[in-house]
């Protein structure tokens, strides 16, 4: 991919308009994945079309499925939980940690041999949270040296069902562990120390299958189901990505002026963390039209330009917006008065150290920081911001998130390469324009 540096420099007008956001990529993949997996034909409305999510597409297309697209929809014919055939070339998952993870819980438990790589930063990344559970179904996993991609499997024929307590919160590890017991025989528990996001549990129970979940005394969660299991195939509506929406959310309120409305935007409550903490820092943040479509709470969302205030963000609310703190580091910088953004330890295991690398976007534009072991603190209100050239490490929430530092900056920030904004918010620079950004 050729690289694409931007200058992006203060908006000259308010964002204005109504737009809607790409489709839910943590949907999207479970999607393709659970269709495959499924006896029958699933039509999916409203699938996000990035780069992650077409190689979890291309990845199930190899281990056998049936894909296609028909309009606006994908139809995938699935082959059954234990039905799956051995891939003929390598799985390539591109920038995908998501795909990679959960595709790792189904191979678990396919008896065969496959192999699995992706782009330099997915190489960069630790497998061992996936793979040191997935061994104990029987399946054997090589590695490079620190547990790093290309990586092969060697599929169990007999799995056997896990019983593991996550040591830290991720809706990935948990995913990975309940896609096993699907094919494995006898009940497979996940306990999770806080509660992470749910749609892997959602989408199950839409495709047929039963799934426990039981609140602990200690406030986790214990989630059970039992294998073999079988999957029924269901039409899935995707909505749009509260992810994504976070980018023009929070540019809207550091712009002056800015007025918008974003249509469609998923409200699983275990993903709206941002919206809360937004809110409590004096945010104009409304939600209107709520509704369910495809057993996930929908919404739109308007957002008004704001004085925003510091706020403390607790750690146990990491898990429903780990992927926002970039861009609510961002807004930190800009707001009155310190914010203390607690129990960040998953953000080093991202597509980059995304703690370090949220620090460096800050400082390299005068923002100020302090690091208390896995806590942020960002001292808003201080000076003139911006002028910094940003280093993304191919992090594509990084690199969205300085965007929306330039756009609100008095000073324009240069950002090292864009062109993988693609692989998951793709139109990003041009849905932004369209509300009056100014990006050229």
């Amino acid at each position: 991919m050729n690289q694409r540096p931007l200058n992006v420099s203060r908006a000259q007008t308010g964002l204005q308009g109504t737009t809607r956001v790409p489709g839910d990529k943590s949907i999207s993949h479970r999607s393709l994945m659970f269709a495959a997996l499924a006896a029958g034909q699933t039509r999916v409305s409203g699938l996000l079309e990035g780069e992650d999510v077409l190689r979890t597409a291309d990845a199930m297309r190899a281990l056998g499925a049936t894909i296609t697209r028909d309009g606006d929809n994908w139809v995938i014919d699935g082959r059954g939980v234990g039905a799956l055939s051995e891939p003929e070339d390598v799985l390539d998952m591109g920038n995908s940690g998501t795909a990679a993870r959960l595709l790792s819980g189904i191979l678990a438990t396919q008896p065969f041999l496959s192999v699995m790589t992706g782009d330099a930063s997915l190489r960069s990344r630790p497998m061992r949270r996936v793979t040191a559970p997935l061994s104990e179904t029987g399946a054997v996993f090589e590695t490079r040296e620190g547990g790093r991609l290309p990586m092969a499997v060697r599929g169990t024929r007999d799995a056997k069902p896990l019983h593991y307590r996550l040591p830290v919160a991720s809706a990935q590890v948990k995913s990975a562990v309940l896609l096993a017991g699907l094919n494995a025989h006898g009940e497979t528990t996940v306990e999770e120390p806080v509660a992470t996001r749910d749609h892997t549990e959602n989408m199950l129970r839409h495709f047929g299958v039963n799934v426990d979940v039981e609140v602990m005394s200690d406030g986790g969660r214990r989630i059970a189901l039992t294998g073999p299991a079988e999957l029924t195939a269901r039409d899935v509506v995707v909505p749009g990505d509260p992810s994504s929406a976070a980018f023009p959310i929070v540019a809207a309120l550091l712009v002056p002026g800015s007025d918008i409305l974003i249509t469609g935007v998923g409200l699983n409550p275990l993903r709206t963390g941002l919206f809360q903490t937004l809110q409590e820092m004096g945010g104009d943040l409304s939600i209107l039209n709520e509704r369910i479509e495809g057993g996930e709470a929908v919404g739109d969302i308007r957002v008004k330009h704001s004085a925003l205030h510091g706020v403390e963000v607790p750690s146990d609310r990491a898990p429903s917006m780990i992927d926002e703190y970039p861009v609510l580091a961002v807004a930190c910088a800009f707001a009155e008065g310190a914010s203390r953004l607690l129990g960040l330890e998953e953000l080093r295991v991202k597509e980059s150290d995304r703690l370090a690398a949220t620090v460096a976007l800050l400082n390299v534009n005068g923002a100020a920081t302090t690091v208390e072991g896995d806590n942020l603190v960002v001292h808003g209100g201080g000076g003139s911001l911006g002028g910094g050239h940003v280093v993304t490490h191919m992090d594509h929430r990084l690199a969205m998130s300085a965007v929306v530092f330039g756009l609100a900056a008095e000073k324009a920030v240069s950002i090292d390469d864009t062109a993988f904004i693609e692989t998951s918010f793709p139109g990003f620079v041009a849905l932004m324009n369209a509300l009056g950004a100014g990006i050229r």
